[in-house]
């Protein structure tokens, strides 16, 4: 048995097969409804669901309370239609629906940059050119089934000359996949990928002015994104907020530094929340959101692409649309989910 979806106001149309979500089967139809970790841990898929009648799978209360399953609302990846739906969501244009492709992909080189961050780069089939936008993310298929997701930290263009990912990938003192990240995983091993997804990517026909907003290895997405706006010569202003506990989560300050020489859009603002005396941080401190609060108290006619921790996420979206007046359809974010994060309370 499947059931038709409905989108408004774009009037886009798709079907649903028996125990399948609705974001699943959106992507496999080519309709991009926005969305993040697929797992009912962030939120993004959140929408209006105007007719019909789901059933929702696990899931997070901060990503969908039961009041707001009340008055209407439903998350996209964990909902499960029981009759034929009509849904309300913005979502991306029919040409940005890239293909989803799965691919075995090569460990070219490791290289630990702090003490639990190590950029890796992957090494793609050279067959066929890789397709996505900066700010989306591949999926790791492990051994067992399981995903681990990571955002692709150089933009698409650099894969017309070299096939290959940049990745950032934090220790998780545990992690099924990190710890052999950091331990045994080796040059030349072969992984299995699979993507892009995400709908977090640069709305290039909006001249506003940005804030990118990252906590830690939340700056890979946001690399991509300033490296694609510099091949494709966008000159909008944009500034970039980078928070990390110490100095040293910073892992990449002089990149962006040398960017910020570059390209004369382009300004930074480092932030450390938890730095020591040792660390002889001279600098911002405190939440990285509220120290663009303190510089851009009135965010109306800004954009903000924000990624890293949930909690930074989420409190930067409820304060700059409350307090600076950002429209919160101006607000896109890509928030990294653990496992630990996905873990229902």
């Amino acid at each position: 048995m499947s059931f038709s979806v409905k989108v408004e106001p774009s009037g886009r149309t798709f079907s649903v097969g028996a125990d399948q979500s609705v974001l699943a089967a959106a992507i496999n139809a080519g309709v991009g409804l926005p969305y993040g970790c697929k797992d009912g841990a962030c939120g993004s898929c959140k929408c209006k669901k105007l007719s019909g009648t789901v059933v929702h799978g696990p899931h997070q209360s901060k990503a969908l309370s039961a009041q707001e399953e009340e008055q209407g609302l439903m998350l996209a990846c964990c909902a499960v239609p029981h009759s034929d739906l009509i849904i309300e969501s913005r979502q991306v244009t029919r040409e940005d629906a890239l293909p989803v492709r799965k691919m075995p992909a090569r460990v070219a080189t490791l290289r630990r940059v702090s003490h639990d961050v190590m950029v890796m780069h992957l090494q793609l089939p050279a067959s066929e050119v890789f397709k996505y936008h900066a700010g989306q993310y591949i999926e790791f298929i492990l051994r067992d089934g399981s995903r681990r997701s990571y955002s692709m930290a150089n933009a698409p263009h650099t894969q017309i000359e070299s096939p290959g990912l940049e990745l950032h990938l934090r220790h998780m003192p545990g992690g099924k996949f990190t710890d052999p990240v950091f331990s045994t995983l080796k040059e030349k091993d072969i992984l299995r990928v699979e993507g892009p997804f995400g709908s977090f990517y640069l709305r290039e026909d909006s001249p506003k002015p940005m804030v990118l907003l990252a906590s830690g290895t939340g700056f890979a997405p946001i690399k991509a994104l300033i490296e694609h706006l510099q091949f494709k010569n966008l000159q909008r202003p944009a500034v970039l907020y980078w928070g990390g506990r110490r100095p040293a989560d910073l892992y990449m300050n002089d990149w962006v530094q040398a960017k910020c020489r570059e390209l004369p859009w382009l300004s930074y603002i480092p932030v450390v929340s938890d730095g020591l005396p040792e660390d002889a941080w001279q600098g911002r401190t405190g939440f990285v959101h509220r120290a663009v609060l303190q510089d851009l108290p009135d965010l109306s006619t800004h954009q903000v692409y924000a990624c890293g921790a949930p909690i930074v996420i989420d409190s930067a979206r409820k304060d700059f649309v409350q307090e600076a007046g950002l429209p919160e359809e101006e607000f896109f974010a890509d928030s990294f989910t653990s496992e630990a994060d996905q873990a229902l309370s």
